[in-house]
């Protein structure tokens, strides 16, 4: 994290959105103004809009508040925090630490370098935009039982979105959060261990924000931010602090009544129940109507051949033509 000392200052001082001239910011980190000037090329490329006006000086388009440690921890009881601003993935932070990590452990960062979605696909990670959070936990029943992880995950967030004043959130199986048919977080859920033996599972999350300046090609699809659903936005740490809460809860709960006992939260907040859908399952695409999910956590779809459920693998579920 040395590395990235200087340009986590720099942003700190930046985050209040106003102007600060490059001889002033050199002062205050007793660097030339060239350094600073190489300094804000990198933070650019993690993705902060920087401006810079002659004879005034650098500020961000838009202050914000960055992640805090004692914020967080002041709201929420959590076993193990890591704030880790500049990281190339929270899921394989934590990945790299089972074994050491108490259940329900989190890692937060402000912008991963190597963040990764379902499938390999990356993740982009703007730097404050958006929300990165994994949390490690710990299924003594094994990897069978975590069969509708990422769906009770999803859930959780997206009470917990509503409680903060968050209008139209809605649950895509397996692994999305939509608003307005849009993508507005993902769920990857990682998993090791053996036949027989506990599950250790990371639980990786990318919630945007105030994500900008991206367009649905690069992303690969239509999303949306949680500024659009929610007003006024509940602060950065407000939120993080929120969904650990909510998270373990849910976790904990699951562990008691599994997955048959979120079948009717899912189709309260299901974005396609009853809604013509595709399934795509490598060259094949099967069509039907979403009929919500069963209590192993399939996906059950009407189709010509009656109601038949689908469950994980290589499966893309799409809004139908």
């Amino acid at each position: 994290m040395k590395e990235h000392a200087t340009k986590l200052a720099l942003i700190r001082i930046l985050a209040d959105g106003q102007f600060h001239s490059g001889e002033a910011l050199g002062e205050v980190m007793g660097i030339s103004r060239a350094a600073i000037s190489k300094h804000i090329k990198v933070i650019q490329e993690w993705g902060l809009d920087v401006h810079r006006v002659q004879g005034k000086g650098y500020r961000l388009a838009a202050g914000f508040e960055l992640l805090d440690e004692t914020a967080i921890l002041a709201q929420v009881d959590c076993p193990s925090l890591s704030l880790v601003p500049v990281i190339d993935s929270t899921n394989q932070y934590m990945l790299d630490r089972i074994g050491q990590l108490p259940k329900g452990a989190v890692c937060l960062a402000e912008y991963q370098q190597a963040g990764r979605g379902r499938r390999g696909r990356q993740w982009l990670s703007p730097f404050g935009s958006n929300l990165y959070f994994s949390m490690y936990w710990r299924l003594d029943a094994g990897v069978a039982a975590a069969m509708g992880l990422s769906l009770v995950v999803g859930l959780a967030v997206t009470k917990t979105l509503q409680k903060l004043g968050a209008k139209d959130i809605k649950v895509k199986w397996p692994n999305d959060l939509y608003y307005q048919d849009k993508k507005l977080a993902g769920i990857l859920v990682e998993m090791s261990g053996k036949a027989g033996d506990a599950a250790h599972l990371v639980i990786g999350m990318g919630l945007n924000l105030t994500m900008t300046n991206t367009d649905p090609e690069t992303v690969g699809q239509p999303w949306a931010n949680l500024a659009e659903a929610c007003q006024p936005m509940p602060d950065r740490n407000q939120l993080a602090a929120a969904i650990i809460a909510e998270m373990t809860e849910t976790l904990q709960r699951y562990e008691d009544v599994g997955m048959a006992g979120f079948v009717d939260e899912w189709d309260q907040y299901d974005n396609f129940l009853g809604r013509p859908v595709k399934l795509l399952m490598g060259e094949k695409v099967i069509r039907g109507i979403a009929r919500g999910i069963n209590p192993q956590g399939a996906l059950l779809l009407e189709t010509e051949q009656g109601l038949v459920p689908y469950l994980g693998g290589e499966i893309s579920l799409r809004k139908g033509d």
